[in-house]
């Protein structure tokens, strides 16, 4: 009797039906928390971001004990809800906006429950078609004066989800129909609810790791001093440089960074709305001068504006080679002091000290301002000759760095002040 033979092609062995299950089981399971263990090792944000959430856990857990303890479940009852979705509602990320929205809370309970009670109290007192024209008319005035406060601008960064909560609880509150003794007990409750979830919060987020909204702007401001003098650098290479096709990383770099400076404006004035309701702590004091950094932070996009704006000398510029290599030597003279000029003051934000004197910056610029003329005094007679769309570019990126060094000078008086308000020691 023959036997059959069957060939097996090569490739991968065949691997046992254990040693498969076990494979898929690393890959599903183990191989993600890996993963997930060397992206938090190095990506300090992403640590953030799971120390946050798990203090959220622990708020949650703390308030839910209300619930779980009859000790403490037959002092609060149902209304222990309220602890647990004060503490859902107001737990943010960064400590300052914790603490701003736990006391907007505090408030706006506390305004929208009294008003309340007195209003209901009144319409009772009237009874009859009365009492529902009262409610209505005090519900349209508070309403109204509510959320037009909360489209006044100075307003609305600090007290706008407070005023929410206002309107929440005195519509809640008039509309009960309930008598003026019954409201103000269950206002007590739900009050001290409320006032537990928030104790737990601001106890958390403050004390246990917190995670402040100043120390995330101050950090954010000196790495785009880096930023902008990279990028200036990275425009010197690119415009004097021959730039072969493997070499675009340095426009890309360039742009990218700059860009990501522009995008900068609604982030600062959130961190700095919550860094004004953050307590001492750190190297950062009481009234400390956030408003300065909201200015500086200005000229830095204004500064990448015009460093964008020299990219377009790239495109618009036609001159010859020759020319540009004439050029090089006396701007690369005014961007290399213009660069360093940005990581001083970069390092001077970051250590909160005075790198140099006002007057010492300012004499620099002035050194810089006296090149930049040079470089258009000379280059003038050689505009003229050419052709209107040949000499555009050269003409723009003479004019952009006139107006760089002018806002150099004002970041500079700017960063002065901030030494002096902040109280940065002097550089030895």
């Amino acid at each position: 009797m023959g036997s059959t033979v069957i060939d097996i092609p090569e490739g991968e062995p065949v691997v046992p039906c254990s040693k498969q299950k076990t494979k898929k089981f690393h890959d599903i399971f183990c191989r993600p928390f890996v993963l997930f263990l060397t992206e938090m090792k190095s990506n300090r944000h992403g640590m953030r971001r799971v120390i946050h959430s798990i203090k959220v856990g622990m708020a949650l857990v703390l308030v839910s004990l209300l619930y779980l303890l009859d000790p403490l479940y037959n002092q609060v009852g149902e209304n222990g809800m309220w602890a647990i979705m004060t503490v859902v509602l107001i737990f943010d990320f960064f400590a300052g906006a914790t603490l701003s929205k736990g006391l907007n809370r505090g408030i706006g309970t506390i305004l929208g429950g009294g008003l309340g009670c007195l209003a209901a109290a009144f319409a009772q007192a009237i009874g009859g078609v009365g009492k529902a024209i009262i409610v209505a008319i005090t519900i349209f005035i508070f309403g109204a004066a509510a959320t037009y406060s909360r489209q006044v601008p100075n307003f609305k960064r600090k007290f706008d989800y407070g005023a929410m909560v206002f309107i929440l609880t005195f519509n809640l509150v008039v509309v009960s129909g309930l008598g003026a003794g019954q409201v103000l007990e269950i206002a007590r409750d739900r009050l001290s609810a409320i006032a537990m979830g928030v104790a737990v919060c601001l106890f958390i987020s403050l004390l246990v790791f917190p995670i402040w909204a100043s120390d995330e702007l101050h950090d954010s401001l000196v790495s785009r001093f880096e930023h902008l003098a990279t990028s200036l650098e990275g425009f010197s290479e690119e415009y004097f440089g021959n730039v072969e096709e493997d070499e675009k990383k340095i426009s890309v770099d360039f742009s990218s960074k700059c860009k990501s400076v522009l995008h900068t404006k609604m982030k600062d004035e959130t961190l700095v709305n919550f860094a004004r309701w953050e307590p001492w702590h750190g190297k950062f004091g009481f009234f400390y001068p956030w408003g300065k950094y909201l200015k500086i932070a200005e000229d830095l996009r204004d500064l990448a504006t015009i460093i964008l704006s020299l990219k377009g000398c790239l495109v618009q510029s036609s001159e010859s080679s020759a020319r540009r290599q004439s050029m090089k030597e006396p701007c690369e003279a005014i961007v290399a002091p213009l660069a360093r000029m940005l990581r001083k003051l970069g390092e001077s934000v970051k250590k909160m000290k005075r790198c140099e004197h006002e007057e010492k910056i300012l004499s620099k610029l002035k050194t810089v301002r006296q090149e930049v003329s040079f470089v258009a005094n000379s280059y003038t007679v050689g505009i003229n000759r050419l052709e209107k769309t040949d000499g555009l570019g050269l003409a723009s990126f003479v004019c952009s760095m006139m107006e760089m060094v002018e806002k150099m000078e004002e970041l500079a008086k700017q960063m002065e002040q901030l030494g002096q308000h902040g109280g940065f020691s002097s550089d030895d």
